[in-house]
């Protein structure tokens, strides 16, 4: 009988996943209690992710009634490829327009290939929208990841 293998990584590999990541499903708490998943852009600034989003948008009001939420960012076409992150915890709100400005500009930068010179510009392009959006720093309590390429690496 043989070990199962651990395909677990590691909390590097994680960093490592999430900066290459580009889109992650946050699941809030609907109005009736159910689950209400939606694909992200986030950053990462100092190891925290961040998001934006309208402050009247659906999202927001779940995270306004209960914080709780949970992430999930996965890639790979066949199950030897498979390779995920699922973050559970809390997201924390924040209406500083400076922050949204600089989350809006950061995802310019991760996926739209804005240059840094233009990076300023770009939050102050941003501030006249800033107003009417929240920007989500995940708070996570638990992360579970898998890596199915170890899986050959183990046999």
């Amino acid at each position: 009988m043989s070990a199962r293998v651990d395909t677990s990584m590691t909390d590097v590999e994680v960093a490592d996943f999430l900066a290459q990541a580009r889109t992650m499903i946050l699941c809030t708490i609907g109005p009736d209690g159910t689950p209400d998943p939606v694909g992200m852009w986030f950053v990462l600034i100092d190891g925290d992710i961040w998001m934006r989003t309208y402050g009247r948008s659906q999202k927001a009001i779940n995270v306004e009634r209960d914080a709780r939420v949970s992430v999930l960012v996965e890639t790979g076409d066949s199950y030897a490829e498979l390779r995920g992150v699922q973050l559970s915890g809390r997201v924390e709100i924040s209406r500083d327009e400076d922050l949204i400005c600089s989350i809006a500009a950061g995802l310019l930068v991760k996926y739209e290939g804005l240059q840094p010179e233009h990076v300023q510009a770009a939050k102050d392009a941003y501030r006249s929208k800033a107003g009417k959006q929240v920007a989500f720093r995940l708070m996570v309590d638990r992360t579970v990841s898998w890596d199915h390429r170890k899986l050959l690496a183990g046999s």
